[in-house]
């Protein structure tokens, strides 16, 4: 009976022994399997890592930026969904870095790219809620996330992020992926990394900001919409956010709690939610050339940097010029302007300016946003023109294209004409008989006093000298009915001549302009009125207009330089003969007076007003040597202006105390 129980007793203890050892090898073969998986699970989601040199390579979407000519004034930003301007880290405040550092991983330099525990106090919350809210999401984890992965919470997500997150830090130093993340991260009104955020909330580089805003920036990583500064409701939790972030800060040991508190109770200044263009017109005007030749969505993303040809304090100097002259003119129911200047020398565009200067501006009247058409147009750029509206009538100001094609048949500025009452033939069935501005006469007249007293009819027969046969020594005509063809002629020639000085708008049939071309019949446009003069002004070279310097790559890589060369469009000799007459102050006295606004003292100005008849339009147009500047005052609509002011008056003020100061600033 003993010996039966000891067997018994011996039986169970083997079968005991048996199930501990069964339980052990099947808590071996989990663990086993559990390496195994995860081992297993870790190579496959690891295989979708770029390998290292990709990941460094790797080009984020990056804003195209337009430059003045210093490369100093930034003028504008072209970007698509994601506003970006990379900055190495070295270049990102110690706060910032420390900020965001505090706000999202405070164990960032330890953790091997997971926060272990982070994770399970996030599961843990999840669980209390009944929900996936809390992710417990390291700085590896979110650059992961943001980078290859969606936004989606799904445990295969989760697991993907946290396999990627390890294997990043592990190929990569704490640095670099800090530099990474800050360079990526989104911060709300499409601005992507650290300085294009502060660039959109401060209006400042990310190496200029304070500590107070180095944690608002860190703040708004959380929720960067539900934080906005720009609503009511986001902004007070963006500065109990920011205040968190100080706060943590302290904690980590970063800030005392005294410096903290300091911070928190500094005033932050937002800058205005828009998209503020410098030199709007100008600007936009390069962005559309930019655009047609190398595409929207290239220009978003290629993080270019393009430097002008604007001269920032012209630039200055112009928009506060027109503005105070439309202001001045509104008197004569004139209500737009524009003004723009180029070297002549290289073709560089200097200034441009519209209206008021401001692009965002209501037209005027306000009423016009019905669909009438405005007396200003703050939209719509009169220095440049469009396709549907090709330009202005730029009045008198077209004459010395006509004396200038007679200088080339060979008549001189002495070559006299007869000032009296002349019939230039039918002209759309009706006989063509116009006045002088005084409506006076003068009898015989030199070319140099027609062109400088702007006088019409001696003008127009100098368009029957440029088209002649035969040079003649003076006109003494005063009936042209059969003389028809002559004019023709000389009005191909003149335009002709127009062209080869850069005017593309006169498209016309020769005959649809008449003579009435040599008081502006045509249409022009600023911009290339003012190129052409620019052709007197460099004795007759050329310079293809070039508003673009240089645009560089990412890299700092130039891509395209200006190099255009000068080409010869008019002979050297003509060209300082018509800067010799427009600058003949002496010889326009008669007309204008000995100190009007065409006069400059101490310095040797061309100018040449242009004023339609129906006082639509008023031009002044003027050059030295190193500047040729072209001013237009009228309204959108074509409304005429009152009290019947010529161009001297209206457009002359502005026209000369631009250039007055401009040439205290050039050679």
């Amino acid at each position: 009976m003993a010996e039966r129980k000891y067997y018994r007793k011996t039986y169970q203890k083997t079968k005991k022994r048996r199930g501990l050892f069964f339980i052990l090898k099947f808590f071996v073969f989990c663990f086993l399997f559990f390496v195994f998986f995860s081992l297993a699970l870790f190579i496959f989601y690891a295989k979708d890592l770029p390998r290292p040199e990709k990941f460094a390579e790797r080009q984020l979407p990056q804003t195209t930026k337009i430059y003045d000519r210093t490369g100093e004034i930034l003028l504008y930003e072209i970007y698509g969904e994601e506003k970006r301007t990379w900055v190495p880290l070295v270049k990102i405040p110690e706060y910032l870095k420390q900020a965001a550092i505090s706000a999202e991983d405070a164990n960032f330099y330890h953790h091997p790219g997971v926060d272990f525990n982070g994770i399970v106090r996030a599961i843990l919350a999840d669980l209390k809620i009944g929900r996936p809210v809390y992710g417990g999401s390291t700085i590896p984890q979110q650059l992961i996330r943001s980078t290859f992965l969606s936004i989606e919470k799904t445990a295969e997500r989760k697991t993907r992020e946290i396999i990627l997150a390890l294997e990043l830090d592990r190929r990569y130093p704490k640095d670099q992926i800090l530099e990474w993340y800050l360079n990526q991260v989104p911060f709300g009104q499409n601005a992507y990394g650290v300085e294009a955020a502060s660039q959109t909330y401060f209006k400042k580089s990310v190496s200029e900001i304070s500590l107070e805003e180095a944690a608002t920036l860190a703040a708004l990583i959380r929720a960067p919409y539900l934080l906005s500064p720009y609503e009511a409701e986001g902004k007070e939790k963006l500065l109990l956010r920011k205040d968190y972030v100080l706060n943590r800060m302290a904690d980590e040991g970063y800030l005392t709690k005294s410096e903290a508190e300091a911070a928190k109770q500094k005033e932050l200044n937002f800058s205005e939610k828009r998209t503020e263009i410098k030199a709007p017109y100008f600007t936009i005007w390069v962005q559309e050339q930019l655009e047609e030749k190398y595409g929207k969505d290239f220009l978003r993303e290629k993080g270019w940097k393009v430097y002008t040809s604007l001269d920032w304090e012209l630039q200055e100097l112009a928009e506060k010029t027109v503005k105070d002259g439309i202001d001045r003119n509104k008197n004569y129911n004139a209500y737009n302007a524009g003004l723009v200047a180029i070297s002549p020398k290289t073709g560089e565009i200097l200034a441009m300016t519209v209206g008021i200067g401001n692009y965002y501006a209501l037209p005027y009247p306000e009423d016009c946003l019905e669909g009438k058409t405005c007396l200003f147009d703050p939209k719509f750029n009169v220095v440049v023109g469009t396709k549907e509206s090709p330009g202005r009538q730029p009045g008198s100001a077209f004459k010395p294209f006509i004396y200038a094609t007679a200088f080339k048949k060979g008549y001189t500025d002495i070559t006299q004409v007869l000032d009296a009452f002349t019939n230039f033939g039918l002209w759309g069935n009706k006989e063509y008989t116009p006045q002088n501005y005084d409506e006076k006469f003068r009898g015989w007249v030199p070319l140099r006093q027609g062109l400088a007293q702007s006088l019409n009819v001696p003008s127009i027969k100098v368009l029957y000298l440029a088209g002649s046969e035969t040079k003649l020594e003076s006109l003494e005509i005063n009936n042209f009915l059969g003389k028809e063809n002559t004019l023709l002629q000389g009005l191909k020639e003149s335009i002709e001549t127009a062209k080869d000085l850069g005017i593309t708008t006169l498209n016309k049939p020769i005959s649809a302009y008449g003579p009435a071309i040599v008081l502006g019949g045509g249409e022009v446009n600023l911009l290339e009125m003012t190129a052409a003069y620019g052709v007197f002004a460099n004795d007759g070279l050329k310079v293809e207009l070039s508003p673009i310097l240089k645009i560089e790559d990412e890299k700092g890589n130039v891509i395209f330089e200006n190099k255009k060369t000068p080409k010869r469009v008019l002979e050297s000799q003509i060209a300082q003969l018509l800067t010799d007459i427009l600058s003949d102050n002496e010889a326009r006295t008669p007309m204008f007076g000995p100190r009007s606004h065409l006069y400059f003292e101490n310095y040797k100005v061309a100018a040449k007003t242009g004023t339609t008849d129906n006082f639509r339009d008023c031009w002044t147009m003027g050059y030295t040597p190193s500047i040729s500047v072209g001013v237009w005052v009228g309204n959108n609509n074509n409304t005429p202006m009152i009290k019947k002011q010529p161009a001297a008056t209206v457009a002359g003020p502005i026209f000369h105390s631009f250039l007055e100061q401009a040439l205290t600033i050039l050679p």
